[in-house]
């Protein structure tokens, strides 16, 4: 062991000040006894004093000696390349253990931006070849870049980082800031994101940051809201949809969201009050009545919900919606079947994609157990869209006519497009269950142990929602 690998070992074992001085002295003697030590040799010498000056934080004196290591490597290179190879195996684990050149440079980097020298930095890193740029070069790079104003290589340089590490959160920061799509930086860690369990928020998170960014808080709230909600987590999504009433008193939306979250909770009669406030505002919006409506059949006030939707046909007219809308409150009193018939069928002359009024004359058909009758309507509207719902009523319908197979298949389909869709997991599940039926007592027991989880997360939502609040000043909404 030389007195080279003794200085590598103290470097590693972070004895800073003792590189500092032995390198030292070992490089004097160097410069009065040239053939002491080999170029290999004097190039790490060079690298661990630079590394050590580094550490003492005199960064300028670092510099200096980083460039003279890879002036030695320089010319270490020319010498190998001049002289032939021996074979002598003895040189195999001296190259090997050289400092990376790569490393050096990002190093120098390091001081150039601690000497506020950001385009000496850049200049050293630009003349790293771009496919032996590690992440932490890009990053550095991208940087660099933005704070000088060079948009386009800093963007690149993100997106880079993004390629080898898809969950760098900082270049993902980094792309938003640069009014980059918020959808487009998801994307790039979509596959990441989908591999692992109970991340899919952080492509949420991105998009919502990406509003918040351009100054557009209530669309970031919206974002998250939705993701909340069709998750069931209607505490969070009440809390959100506060926080978006106390930035706007007067936004339609946001009256929207609280709502709703407000009914699915159970506390309809506040939710009441919040599209009636939303109805004040936006007259002429249908979803506003929507929300309202359902509250009313929430409560069982069929002759209300009845009233309201009368005057929504009457005051926004004859379309696909309002004739969706009607024949809904239609289809909750036996003696209105037929009219509720009627209008689903001049919803769907008018627009026969319109899933809503589908689904509701997908209803009327079970009901008269016309499942062949559903069954091609279904299809018909899945020619040319793709929808959850859709797909999880036609599993419904192909189990009533005995084609299991198929079913299953739109079980799983409905699935892949929403994978907290309930009633299609539990479609699929009563299928396995009367395909396997020694399996159903344990089927039962994990039934039992998913109630339980969902009582618990009731028990925590006001903690849940301290939570969130939390979470806003990462977004700078306070």
């Amino acid at each position: 062991m030389n007195v080279i690998d003794h200085v590598r070992d103290m470097a590693a074992a972070g004895l800073h000040s003792n590189v500092r001085l032995l390198s030292s002295l070992l490089l004097t003697m160097s410069t009065n006894n040239p053939e002491l030590f080999s170029p290999s040799q004097k190039y790490q010498l060079l690298v661990y004093h630079a590394d050590s000056l580094f550490h003492d934080k005199e960064y300028r004196n670092a510099v200096s000696k980083y460039t003279m290591a890879l002036q030695q490597k320089k010319a270490l290179s020319k010498t190998s390349k001049v002289r032939p190879s021996t074979g002598n195996s003895t040189s195999t684990p001296q190259s090997q253990c050289l400092p990376s050149e790569i490393e050096v440079k990002y190093k120098m980097a390091e001081c150039y931006t601690m000497l506020k020298q950001d385009k000496d930095a850049i200049a050293i890193l630009d003349g790293i070849p771009s496919r032996q740029r590690t992440p932490k070069i890009n990053m550095m790079l991208a940087n660099l870049y933005k704070k000088a104003g060079q948009e386009r290589p800093s963007v690149t340089s993100y997106k880079e980082v993004l390629r080898q590490c898809p969950l760098a959160l900082d270049a993902i920061l980094g792309l938003l800031s640069l009014s980059v799509k918020g959808a487009e930086v998801a994307s790039m860690t979509m596959n990441v994101i989908q591999t692992v369990p109970n991340l899919d928020w952080l492509s949420v998170w991105i998009k919502a940051y990406a509003f918040v960014h351009t100054g557009d808080n209530s669309r970031a709230i919206n974002t998250i809201w939705c993701h909340s909600f069709y998750s069931k987590r209607y505490s969070r999504a009440l809390y959100l949809g506060a926080k978006a009433i106390q930035l706007n008193s007067n936004s339609v939306q946001a009256l929207l969201l609280k709502g709703a979250a407000l009914r699915n909770m159970g506390r309809v009669q506040e939710a009441i009050i919040h599209f009636r406030e939303a109805i004040r505002l936006a007259p002429c919006r249908l979803d506003c009545y929507e929300g309202l409506i359902e509250c009313y059949l929430a409560s069982n006030s069929i002759r209300e919900a009845m009233v309201m939707a009368n005057n929504v046909y009457k005051t926004l007219g004859a379309n696909a919606q309002t004739l969706t809308l009607l024949a809904t409150v239609c289809l909750e009193d036996p003696v209105t079947q037929e009219k509720a018939k009627t209008l689903l069928d001049k919803a769907l002359n008018q627009r026969p994609d319109y899933i809503k009024a589908v689904v509701k004359k997908a209803e009327l058909l079970s009901r008269e157990q016309k499942y062949e009758d559903g069954i091609a309507l279904l299809r018909n509207a899945l020619a040319n869209q793709s929808d959850c719902v859709l797909h999880r009523i036609l599993g419904d319908f192909l189990v009533a006519v005995n084609e299991y197979q198929e079913a299953m298949d739109q079980y799983s389909i409905a699935l892949s497009l929403d994978p907290n869709d309930q009633k299609s997991l539990e479609g699929m599940q009563k299928m396995e269950k009367e395909e396997s039926p020694t399996d159903a007592t344990q089927e039962e027991d994990v039934d039992d142990m998913e109630g339980s989880g969902e009582e618990g997360d009731l028990e925590g939502s006001d903690s849940e929602a301290a939570q969130w609040a939390d979470q806003e000043q990462w977004f700078g909404m306070q």
